[in-house]
């Protein structure tokens, strides 16, 4: 009987979930003209895209050696910056990199809650791991919280994309959407607790909290 694949722990899973943000943040920043140069701010914008494409490969990489296994919202979140990313830089225009967010909350959301009006805690296997004690109206339910809450994070990209900067829209991937993500995620530990969460296994509600879509 094989043992099951470890949880990642808190800070491995940020630093996979948004390691190829803060790279693209970095290249990005090294490479971003004066604000007059409109030529070398789409040229940023594509080196950024590069690393970022490169760095999201290494992550997912970096799962299957480290923790044994790649989760499907990684293999999926890693198939869109890819995607996205070489829609960025054929057509040379950052848009695609912004959509691509809302795109991932989309479809997770669809995912998710569809799942719930079926009677089906879809969340239980895109997280590969079964909080101890947790019954299956626990599962139904935090699946139903994440599915609409990834809409309203969806929602809430399509607004910063229209109301920021490019280079504000990055900065807020990292100080709005990561808070709230584990904010929302505190918000569930009462309702698991509910349904059976062991007081020892509410880390793990952390360790393993859906990615938000870098």
């Amino acid at each position: 009987m094989g043992d099951k694949p470890k949880p990642k722990s808190g800070w491995l899973n940020i630093l996979v979930d948004y390691g190829p943000l803060l790279v693209f943040l970095g290249v990005y920043k090294f490479y971003q003209p004066p604000a007059e140069s409109t030529f070398g701010q789409i040229a940023a914008v594509i080196y950024g895209t590069i690393a970022f494409m490169i760095a999201a490969v290494v992550a997912l990489v970096f799962s299957k050696f480290k923790f044994g296994h790649v989760s499907p919202m990684l293999i999926l979140s890693t198939a869109l910056i890819v995607g996205f990313g070489g829609l960025t830089i054929w057509l040379q225009d950052e848009s695609f990199i912004q959509f691509k967010p809302t795109a991932i909350y989309l479809l997770f959301g669809f995912f998710l809650v569809g799942g719930w009006l079926r009677g089906k805690a879809l969340l239980q296997v895109l997280l590969e791991a079964a909080f101890e004690g947790v019954n299956e109206e626990g599962w139904l339910k935090l699946s139903r919280n994440w599915g609409f809450f990834f809409f309203a994070l969806a929602a809430l990209n399509e607004i910063l994309v229209r109301t920021m900067t490019f280079e504000g829209w990055l900065w807020a991937k990292l100080w709005v959407f990561l808070p709230l993500s584990f904010l929302f995620t505190f918000t569930q530990i009462p309702m698991l607790l509910r349904h059976g969460l062991a007081i020892e296994d509410r880390d793990a509600v952390l360790k393993d909290e859906p990615p938000t879509g870098s």
